[in-house]
Parts: structure tokens; C-alpha cells; sequence
């Protein structure tokens, strides 16, 4: 038989662990009413974002930047598209090469990989970049269909200049999710290699971030990266792009009829450093753990 003070004790103790329960539960809701609230506010910078790019469309430049990609290309996110990963590398572009450029963005927020192949290839074809970014299929990853998501890339990729540059699939550190993933990045990797194309290593270099700092890279959604987190993206497209920049001045140094032989020689020099550099930073991705 419990004394007074035994029995007292005890609910006490209950009625601790109640009220911590109850805090854990009112903390839990508070952070998903923010995490909510911050969704809303970046679903409703879609068309801003859209309408962003699309004004862009037409401004002339003496390279073409063409991206395919989902919200993450558009930037959603970022303060500013101009801080997605596609703004730093369009204006890594013109730093790298000097130039003037133009971007197209052909990307759509929430496109999965079949949305991408009918929606944004139609629209591709239209054009003749000099730099071709993609990065699609993590909208796929929730009921991912390995037999449909390879389909739907082989026709994304096969459409590709042999220059393009394709990202894999960022690491989302969620167990579930990351089994499709490496799943889903082997496809990616077969099938770009198959068409000669230059694999972005999007998952290993957002993968290093680690997990706390992947979640201060992340925007209040806790989905879309923010500027820090974009920086990152970018990041990984760097090596391929610097390539592809280097390669396009050398080909033109050869193809100019004023370009001496020293001149075509030095930069022919130049971008075999690039795409030498671009080439390890693959062979890195396709080494990391769990491909």
C-alpha cells in the first residue's frame, strides 16, 4: 500500500512528464506553423521568381546560357533569383569568360523529370546554348519509379549538347529518401555517361555539408536551399562550367582569323587545366560513399 507521500510523489512525477509532453507537442506545432507559414510565403514568390526569368528571355549576350531544372533553378529560396545557383552561375560566366551573356531559364518549380521532358524539352530544342545546365528528378525521389525516372532522363539527356553539364541528385538525409537517391544517381551517372555528358557532383558536395549545416543552408521551409545553400549548388557546377567557358575560348581562338598560333595555343592550354580540374571533381562524386 503506496503512503501519502509515495502516491503524491508519483503524480507528481506524472504530472511532470505530462506537462514536458505537452511542452515537446506545443514546441512541435510552433515549428511546424513557421515551417508552414515560410512554405506559403515561398509558394507565393513563384510567379515572382517566373516572371524574373522570363525578363530576361530576350536580352542579348555573345554566349547563351540555356537551365532546365525545377524550383530550385528558379531560385525559390534565395532573396533573389540572382542568388540561386543559376544567377551565380550566369554572372561566374561572364567573370570566367569575360563576356557578355544571355540566360535562358527554361525551368518550372515542381517539375519531376516527365514534366521536365514535356514541358521544358520543346522549349530547349528552340535554342543553341553555349552552356547547358540540368538539374531534375528530386521531385521524383517521393514515389520514385526507377523504370520511369530512367526513361524520362535518357530522353532529358539524349536531347543534350555533348557539352552539357547535369547535376545528380542533392542529398536529402532523410533515410528513406536517401536509398532512392543513390538509386536514382546511379541512373543519372550511367545514362550521362552513355551520352558523353559532364555529371555535375551535386549529392557529394551538398553531402559534406553535413547535417547542421545543411540545415542552416536551408531556407525556412526546410525543403529549398537559401542564399547559403545556393552558394553550395553552384559550387558543384563550377569545375564543369569553368571547362566548358575555357573550351568555347579556344575554339574560337582556333576559329579567329587575327588569333596568332600563341594565342589559340594558350588557350587551348587553359581548357585542358579546366576540364581536367572539372573531370576530378567528377570522378570525387562518383567515388563518394554509397554510389
Amino acid at each position: 500500500m503506496p503512503t501519502r507521500h509515495t502516491a503524491a510523489a508519483f503524480f507528481s512525477g506524472v504530472g511532470v512528464t505530462l506537462a514536458a509532453t505537452a511542452a515537446a507537442g506545443a514546441g512541435v506545432r510552433s515549428f511546424l506553423r513557421h515551417r508552414n507559414a515560410a512554405a506559403a510565403d515561398l509558394n507565393a514568390l513563384l510567379p515572382v521568381h517566373s516572371a524574373w526569368w522570363r525578363a530576361r528571355f530576350d536580352r542579348g549576350g555573345a554566349l547563351l546560357y540555356v537551365a532546365m531544372g525545377d524550383s530550385a533553378a528558379q531560385g525559390i529560396g534565395a532573396s533573389s533569383p540572382a542568388r540561386s545557383y543559376v544567377g551565380r552561375l550566369s554572372a561566374y560566366i561572364r567573370r570566367q569568360g569575360h563576356t557578355s551573356l544571355r540566360v535562358v531559364n527554361l525551368s518550372v518549380s515542381g517539375s519531376t523529370t516527365w514534366l521536365c521532358r514535356k514541358d521544358q524539352l520543346p522549349k530547349f530544342e528552340k535554342y543553341e546554348p553555349d552552356v547547358v545546365t540540368v538539374a531534375i528528378g528530386a521531385n521524383d525521389i517521393i514515389a520514385f519509379d526507377p523504370e520511369s525516372f530512367e526513361k524520362n532522363i535518357r530522353v532529358i539527356y539524349g536531347a543534350l549538347p555533348s557539352h552539357a553539364i547535369v547535376g545528380d541528385l542533392p542529398a536529402m538525409w532523410i533515410p528513406d529518401r536517401e536509398k532512392k537517391l543513390v538509386e536514382a544517381n546511379r541512373i543519372v551517372r550511367r545514362v550521362a555517361d552513355e551520352f558523353g555528358l559532364t555529371v555535375a557532383p551535386l549529392y557529394e558536395t551538398t553531402r559534406r555539408q553535413g547535417f547542421f549545416r545543411t540545415y542552416r543552408n536551408s531556407a525556412g521551409d526546410l525543403f529549398h536551399p537559401n542564399d547559403r545553400g545556393y552558394r553550395v549548388w553552384a559550387s558543384a557546377f563550377e569545375p564543369a562550367v569553368a571547362a566548358r567557358v575555357a573550351r568555347i575560348a579556344a575554339d574560337r581562338a582556333v576559329t579567329d582569323s587575327t588569333a596568332t598560333v600563341h594565342d589559340a595555343a594558350a588557350a587551348g592550354a587553359v581548357a585542358r587545366t579546366a576540364e581536367r580540374r572539372a573531370g576530378r571533381a567528377a570522378q570525387r562524386g562518383t567515388d563518394a560513399p554509397g554510389r
